[in-house]
């Protein structure tokens, strides 16, 4: 079995309405994010690869373009943008075409923040 990861950046704002009151998360506020999506499966047809890297960049790309330079709450489903809302965004989008995801990581590098969920 092998596993095969492609990797995506993007800029949003966002804040946590639910948030602890008084503190930082609920004021707007912004951060550079980090998307990885991995694959896992067996190498597949005369190529001999798991999946098709270019097309996994490319719908990580768009998906990372849709919330680039926006304000994540404004996105259904990111009404409470936390890192697992985050994951769970991607995987949704990311699964239909790549029946194969297994996993999905976001995370907040200057921050030291990372999120993991296992996709089923």
């Amino acid at each position: 079995m092998f596993e095969i990861t492609k990797s995506a950046a993007f800029d949003a704002a966002h804040y946590l309405p639910q948030g602890p009151q008084g503190g930082p998360y609920t004021r707007l506020h912004g951060h550079s994010f980090s998307v990885e999506a991995t694959i896992r499966g067996e190498p597949q047809g005369p190529v001999g690869w798991v999946e098709d890297l270019g097309a996994l960049d490319a719908a990580l790309r768009a998906v990372a373009g849709e919330l680039d330079h926006g304000v994540l709450n404004e996105k259904p489903g990111l009404e409470s943008p936390t890192l697992e809302h985050l994951c769970r965004y991607f995987a949704e989008r990311l699964k239909p075409a790549f029946p194969g995801l297994a996993r999905v990581a976001v995370s907040r590098p200057t921050v030291g923040e990372r999120c993991v969920m296992t996709v089923d």
